[in-house]
């Protein structure tokens, strides 16, 4: 094979003597059937070992990052702490399939699943770990808006445009339930903590509470006067946090329905909302100081990102602004406080992801992470294994995942086209 392939390359290239000379030599007999099968196939092996000897290279390069991120560089070479792991680029996948850009992503709470929601009006299930894509479901006829396991990963709620909220089994990734209702886009979901029931905020300015047994809506909460975008129960599901085009971000009472209070210093649409874990509250405390402390019993705490460019932190036991974040150059579609305490994470529309310092009222990183607006972020703390970060750039629909740090996941999703 080796000798009939470098023949064909003597001769294919012109040196005729040397050719008839290694053709002697070799004992090549003419057969113009072998010829014709190992013609070009030098150049081929030779352009193949360039390629993989590149892709030794970019390994071996991200294997030597990946030795710097997990140390400090310094003689001792200790690990770092994982509070203070952050995201990196470059992204490690890109997953196509959505025809239209992605609105959502979140994480199986069990499994290397990640499930990603469309204005196709499709749901998407990949695994994570390989990049693979696992399944369709169809049901929703407009644009998904949002999506939410419950904490077992068992069930799967969705919400669309086409004013409906459907129940999935995740298991055997079926619609087991529609509920109707809402007068409007259905614009936020979430699946409370005890798995017993299901809110969604809608365009209809409502925030509407479903029994996830029956499908029935039982409470409604009204006062936000215009689109309720997004809507999340705190962790141990007694408040639900709800932002709107009124500027307001309202938190709820779920047990009667009171609106324990609304909070007001954005100056345009209030587009997110995230509640701080209370890992993170002793680091919230030190880094408000004495404004925390006044209450007695500070928190819970509650971010929120705007239009108006700003990060905002709340004590809602006080209805207090506890710092106001700004360095952002378009609307902020996403926030949370990552889960070691120490960090805030957002991303905007000015296509940039940051890291923020929020003890020191500073953003320490900033990430160009796309090409184009990036309207959510998202989370999932693991305990035992490494994790990845998640892309999705908006206009070309693709998913793009990146493995920045450990202990934490994030996502960041594409953009809607209906403001």
């Amino acid at each position: 094979e080796v000798n009939r392939a470098l023949a064909d390359y003597l001769r294919s290239n012109g040196y005729e003597e040397a050719y008839s000379v290694f053709k002697k030599e070799a004992e090549l007999d003419v057969n113009e059937e072998l010829d014709k099968k190992y013609a070009g196939l030098l150049e081929k092996k030779w352009t193949s070992v360039i390629r993989l000897q590149k892709k030794v290279m970019e390994l071996e390069s991200k294997l030597n990052e990946a030795k710097e991120e997990i140390t400090l560089g310094g003689p001792v070479g200790q690990k770092r702490d994982p509070k203070e792991w952050i995201p990196r680029p470059p992204e490690r996948y890109a997953l196509s399939g959505h025809r239209s850009p992605v609105t959502r992503v979140i994480f199986h709470p069990v499994f290397s699943v990640i499930v990603s929601a469309s204005e196709d009006a499709t749901i998407k299930v990949w695994d994570y770990e390989t990049g693979d894509f696992e399944r369709t479901l169809k049901g929703h006829t407009d644009s998904v808006q949002d999506i939410s396991f419950d904490q077992t990963g068992k069930l799967l709620a969705s919400c669309s445009a086409d004013m409906t909220i459907k129940l999935w089994d995740f298991q055997g990734f079926e619609c087991i339930r529609t509920m109707h209702g809402h007068d409007h886009n259905v614009s936020s979901v979430a699946i409370m903590p005890n798995g017993d029931h299901i809110v969604s905020a809608s365009r209809d300015k409502t925030i509407k509470m479903w029994e996830v047994a029956t499908g029935y809506c039982v409470k409604t909460f009204t006062g936000h006067r215009e689109w309720v975008r997004m809507v999340r129960p705190n962790q141990d599901g007694t408040l639900i946090a709800s932002s709107s085009n009124d500027q307001t971000v309202r938190v709820w009472v779920v047990a009667t329905k009171e609106c324990k209070a609304e909070l007001r210093e954005h100056e345009h649409v209030v587009e997110c909302i995230s509640w701080a874990p209370e890992s993170a509250h002793p680091t919230i405390l030190e880094a408000t100081g004495s404004e925390a402390k006044k209450s007695g019993k500070p928190g819970p705490f509650l971010l929120s990102g705007s239009r108006d460019k700003t990060i905002k932190m709340w004590d809602v036991s006080t209805g207090m602004c506890l710092m106001t974040l700004v360095g952002h150059d378009n609307w902020v579609r996403g926030v949370l406080v990552h889960p070691g305490g120490k960090f805030i994470v957002s991303c905007a529309d000015d296509k940039t992801l940051r890291i923020w310092d929020y003890k020191n009222k500073r953003c320490m990183k900033t990430l160009s992470a796309h090409e184009h607006f990036i309207t959510s972020l998202g989370k999932r703390s693991y305990k035992h294994s490494l994790v990845s970060e998640m892309h999705i750039r908006c206009f070309d629909e693709h998913v793009r995942v990146k493995m920045p740090f450990r202990s934490v996941q994030h996502i960041l999703t594409s953009p809607k086209s209906d403001f």
